[in-house]
């Protein structure tokens, strides 16, 4: 199978690229980036081809691709890979404006693709086992949840509205929506919440909390910050409590770590755990490889992590709760 990357704009890039070449029978085939500098130097890094016009890595006799630009200009990626019948994995968050998410989810079914969005955190093993256990009915009812999703802040375009579509809110919150989601079979219906910038002068915002109501009638929490600092010892976290019934599941993403301790780093972490990328990435091959009809993470779930995420900002710029209509 061969895969193209759509842009290196996004972090995540080299990683998918890392896990491409872990996989067997799949070739890295092809990038594109609007850079020629950097792309050509990234191609030679991979020993593989860089494509200085879009449509000629689309073109290409690729499978599919991996969409890594910046936020707003996913939409542009995805039209040109589904309309020449290419599968698509686009990074979260899947658009940055309804509209987009809804055309980009049209175009892949009407030529016959794959959409699917790029949400690793399901591939941890301890988000898989919560669902199991959940599904399991061994805590009973779902009552409330707590999230939270902190990361430093990212630089660059994140930092640029007009390329990334918002902050932290945009960034932080469709990751733990997506499994809040899909641990219950719930859509939000309501939105409140906070967001300011704090720690990147004013340039956007950077910590945010949203309180949702589902409907099946459960109350949700987020805290979606950009509140790690430089010397923490990753980049962020992902952690969820479960109020059940009969008990709370506590879940820590990024708890499969050593913490190591010494006079001249102070506290580090040596991670030994899942590598979600490679997970993500192993699913859509198999999903591509299979014929699958759809693919395990929709677009239509990329689009309903959207949703709350801009419900949020009307939130916190009416400093009312933002209903939310499902888009079709």
């Amino acid at each position: 199978m061969k895969i193209g990357v759509a842009s290196l704009a996004h972090m995540h890039a080299i990683g998918y690229m890392d896990a491409l070449l872990e996989i067997d029978g799949v070739e890295l085939a092809g990038i594109w980036d609007e850079d020629a500098v950097k792309g050509k130097e990234i191609a030679d890094r991979y020993q593989t081809t860089y494509y200085p016009e879009l449509e000629q890595l689309t073109g290409s006799e690729i499978d599919a691709v991996i969409v890594c630009s910046e936020n707003v200009r996913h939409i542009d990626c995805v039209m040109a890979a589904a309309k020449a019948g290419k599968h698509v994995l686009c990074e979260k968050p899947l658009a940055t404006r309804v509209e987009d998410a809804l055309a980009m989810i049209e175009v892949c079914r009407e030529n016959g693709v794959l959409l699917q969005t790029a949400f690793p955190v399901r591939f941890q093993t301890s988000i898989k086992r919560g669902k199991e256990l959940l599904d399991s009915g061994a805590y009973g009812k779902i009552l409330a949840m707590k999230g939270t999703n902190r990361g430093r802040i990212p630089g660059g375009w994140f930092l640029d509205r007009e390329l990334s579509g918002g902050g932290a809110v945009m960034d932080h919150t469709v990751h733990v929506v997506d499994v809040m989601r899909w641990y219950m079979g719930a859509e939000v219906t309501n939105v409140y919440a906070e967001a300011a910038s704090r720690f990147s002068e004013g340039k956007i915002d950077d910590c945010g909390i949203l309180t949702m109501e589902f409907d099946n009638g459960v109350f949700a929490s987020l805290d979606c910050s950009w509140s790690r600092n430089k010397k923490f010892p990753t980049w962020g976290d992902v952690t969820l409590d479960v109020i059940c019934e009969y008990g709370v599941l506590s879940i820590n993403a990024f708890n499969q770590k050593m913490s190591v301790y010494s006079n001249e780093n102070g506290v580090s972490w040596d991670y030994w755990g899942d590598n979600m990328d490679l997970e993500l990435i192993r699913d859509f091959v198999q999903s591509v490889r299979e014929g699958a009809k759809t693919a395990s993470v929709t677009g239509e779930d990329g689009l309903r992590a959207l949703e709350v995420a801009l419900a949020a900002y009307r939130s916190a710029e009416d400093h009312r709760p933002a209903p939310i209509t499902l888009a079709h």
